[in-house]
């Protein structure tokens, strides 16, 4: 039985994960087994760099967090090495990061285990679907790409016909 000292210190990391998993857009379980210091550095840089939080997780403190929050269908998943990546803004980042380094590395050395997006556990195939999405910046650019492009045709084709100099074209491409 664990004195009273270590019991509480897991009841708080439990809480604090729970905490995390509730306010997360989504988040990604991932077996790291294989990789090099350098190759995790990397890693987590790079999730840093796209406010992703990455950690390390225990198994057992994990499952009390998940089932806290109602996703004990990821209970089967937590064995071995695990770590955890959880995204409050972006919920596509960690799959993207974390599905690009599965891919790099092979799934001998890093293996995406199971992930949550909105509350709901989400499969292997919707992960790395999920995964091919471009940036949340890059699909707001290409929506206003293509709403600005009819706008900007029209305004070659006025401006092609006023630097012609007839007048009575320019009235009429404007109604």
């Amino acid at each position: 039985m664990p004195n009273a000292k270590v019991l509480s210190e897991k009841q708080a990391i439990v809480a604090a994960m729970t905490e995390k998993l509730k306010s997360a857009a989504s988040g990604v379980f991932v077996d790291y087994k294989g990789i090099t210091v350098a190759q995790d550095t990397e890693l987590r840089t790079e999730l840093r760099d796209s406010s992703v939080d990455y950690s390390v997780v225990k198994n057992t403190l994990a499952r009390f967090a998940i089932n806290n929050v109602g996703l004990n269908e990821l209970d089967d998943i937590l064995n071995g090495t695990t770590s955890l990546a959880i995204s409050h803004d972006d919920p596509i980042a960690p799959m993207r990061i974390l599905n690009k380094y599965a891919e790099k590395l092979g799934d001998d050395k890093f293996n995406i285990k199971a992930g949550f997006m909105d509350g709901k556990v989400i499969s292997l195939d919707e992960i790395k679907a999920l995964a091919k999405l471009p940036a949340k910046d890059v699909l707001q650019a290409q929506v206003l790409g293509t709403m600005l492009a009819p706008i900007t045709s029209l305004a070659i084709v006025l401006k092609a016909i006023a630097e012609k100099g007839e007048p009575a074209a320019v009235e009429a491409a404007a109604e």
